[in-house]
């Protein structure tokens, strides 16, 4: 039998195509069926590394978890990251390709078709059914030129569309009618309905609006649904939760980087109600958290720069010699050493001097460091020592090599992290999501100023993910119309362009 897909487009970033496609991909998996979600292209710089030591775009492993599926590159086989205003780091089937600007990847991007191609008919064989994302809007009519991820992949892949909107910023019904106006006919024909999502209040209100939306533009909707109290990752640069700026009882603060990355990293915080997760752009904002965190990011030398004009370094030192405990991790842990070299130019050329809070160099290569990590956690001296020789495990996504350059000792196993009195950093991404790691680490710090933290509700992150999974399929299921959804989804045998429509793999537009 043939795979049966579906496409979920949105009419704009952040709508949540990638919830909803999520909720779909196990909605179909708890139906029975083998599911795989599936985005050409994708845009962010939260990223996640395979069993095989490839990179792909973090909401894809999401879906894939949904599905109950491991992620595989070919869910994702373009991954853009931004290391500018105006460029990428295009990553192709897993691996970077190089930097591009963003003119001259548009120019490139239809050379990347057989790889679209060869990674959907990859899925395709090992599966029932596709849920596949679009990026950002499919009526980005100045990008309607060479699209490979919007209309012109549902063309080609003869994929029916769900659009979905989003209600929360206001504005829902123009959002609809607006992006079905400026398809082509032969696009709209593929929108079999749209779904109205994040609403919040009495939806009796809405049905005047959605009865004379249906008449004009001949799609049903397919359900509102609400604003959802689920945590799940997200890789948007748009996140919510960058928004929070209340103190809970144990306060974690996390210093946003222009570029940051891989800011999932800390979203198991976010199990307990006594903590609070706030991402501060200024010195000032810092105030006295519980830790302070310097993340990930795409472009450490510019990030750490930033860091130093914006006055972070004096603040950063100051809290560390009242006993902060302050923590990187990745690019945050590199900027925390004496000196990040960059003899090949890969982030501009040159050195830059460091934090020197921790005892190493750092040398950028032009190698990218993309592996599983599993290992111990080294630190039997100072706040952290509660946690020597706990197991842990992740993956490790950089370039550089970092090697010991004074006292600092070892954090974490095999040279991915060192520690000096009270500053910690690791390469290890999913360092937190071990569930005796957390804790562990929430009660030495919380100890220090006499606070008693509930840390009770945290279990293994990977554990608290899959509720909330649970969570999503059962309220999607609840407020969107799955047996009409079911009865549009089209089963195709492979990956072919469609001659008898405008709308082709080469001719539309794609947004991120």
């Amino acid at each position: 039998m043939a795979a049966m897909n579906i496409m979920v487009q949105g009419t704009m970033s952040n709508v949540g195509k990638s919830v909803i496609a999520a909720g779909l991909c196990r909605i179909f998996t708890n139906d029975g069926y083998r599911v795989s979600p599936f985005k050409s292209q994708n845009m962010a710089l939260n990223s996640y590394v395979t069993e095989d030591g490839l990179e792909m775009g973090r909401a894809q492993v999401m879906q894939a978890e949904c599905a109950k599926r491991n992620p595989d590159v070919n869910m994702n086989p373009i991954l853009l990251k931004p290391v500018s205003d105006r460029g990428s780091q295009v990553i192709v089937n897993g691996c970077p390709v190089g930097n591009m600007k963003a003119e001259e990847y548009f120019k490139y991007k239809t050379k990347l078709i057989p790889d679209i191609k060869a990674a959907y008919d990859k899925l395709s064989e090992d599966s029932d059914i596709i849920v596949i994302e679009g990026a950002g809007s499919p009526a980005e009519i100045n990008l309607k030129e060479n699209d490979i991820v919007n209309m012109g992949l549902a063309a080609a892949l003869d994929a029916p569309v769900i659009l979905v909107a989003d209600i929360d910023p206001g504005g829902v019904f123009a959002q609809v009618y607006g992006t079905l106006m400026l398809l082509t006919e032969d696009e709209r024909e593929r929108v079999k309905g749209f779904i109205i999502n994040k609403f919040r209040g009495d939806e009796k209100l809405l049905e005047p609006g959605i009865k004379m939306l249906e008449d004009l533009t001949g799609k049903k909707c397919l359900g509102v649904v609400p604003y959802l109290d689920v945590s799940l990752d997200d890789e948007d640069s748009l996140s919510k939760r960058f928004d929070n700026k209340k103190n809970a009882l144990f306060d974690v603060c996390i210093i946003k980087l222009p570029h940051i990355s891989n800011f999932t990293d800390f979203n198991t915080f976010s199990q307990s109600g006594d903590i609070s997760v706030r991402y501060v752009k200024s010195p000032e904002e810092i105030k006295d958290p519980d830790i302070l965190i310097l993340p990930g990011s795409k472009n450490t030398i510019d990030d750490l720069k930033w860091i130093f004009e914006k006055g972070f370094d004096e603040k950063i030192r100051e809290y560390k010699d009242n006993g902060g405990i302050v923590f990187g991790i990745c690019g945050g842990f590199q900027m925390l050493g004496k000196k990040i070299k960059d003899p090949e130019g890969i982030e501009g050329g040159g050195e830059i001097n460091g934090l020197s809070l921790l005892d190493i160099e750092t040398v950028i290569t032009g190698e990218k460091k993309r592996s599983l990590f599993s290992g111990r956690i080294l630190s039997d001296t100072g706040i952290l020592s509660g946690l020597y020789d706990k197991e842990i495990s992740g993956y490790e996504i950089h370039m550089g090599e970092t090697r010991s350059a004074g006292a600092s000792k070892e954090f974490t196993s095999d040279g991915t992290g060192y520690y000096k009195d009270n500053v910690f950093g690791t390469y290890v991404h999913g360092f937190f999501d071990n569930e005796e790691v957390i804790k562990g680490g929430i009660e030495a710090v919380a100890k220090r100023k006499n606070k008693t933290v509930d840390v009770s509700s945290i279990t293994d992150y990977a554990m608290f993910k899959e509720k909330q999974y649970e969570r999503l399929a059962e309220e999607l299921r609840k407020h969107l119309d799955m047996d009409r959804i079911y009865s549009f989804m089209t089963q195709v045998c492979h990956f072919e362009e469609h001659s008898d429509e405008k709308s082709s793999l080469n001719n539309n537009g794609d947004n991120k």
